[in-house]
């Protein structure tokens, strides 16, 4: 018999060498703050959607959800009002809304990946 250990030869193996990580705090805290941004953005976006498709489907405007809604689509798109001036009622309302729509999604969510990417 010989006392030869066959795994004397093997080195254990720790992983990958490399870069240390950056600690788990600060990476987290950039996801948190791009997901806040994000949502708030596509909240923001929501409720110009929502206005647009209320009033598209001719929407009882008495109604108080729809007064709401109606109030916060005209607050969030205030800066883009009368931008366009069509004389087809929907198609105006569609695009005074759907603009600021639209910007508040491409800003809010390139600013979310720019903390995330940090």
């Amino acid at each position: 018999m010989s006392s030869h250990d066959p795994m004397s030869g093997y080195q254990s193996y720790n992983g990958p060498a490399g870069p240390p990580e950056q600690p788990l705090r600060n990476q987290s805290a950039g996801r948190r703050g791009a997901l806040v941004v994000a949502t708030i953005a596509d909240v923001a976006a929501g409720f110009l959607g929502l206005w647009i498709l209320l009033f598209l489907l001719d929407a009882n405007q008495g109604n108080a959800f729809v007064e709401f809604v109606h109030g916060t689509a005209d607050w969030l798109g205030a800066w883009a009002q009368d931008i366009f001036t069509m004389e087809t009622e929907g198609l105006r309302v569609l695009l005074n809304y759907g603009l600021p729509a639209v910007i508040y999604l491409g800003v809010g969510h390139g600013i979310a990946s720019r903390l995330k990417s940090a």
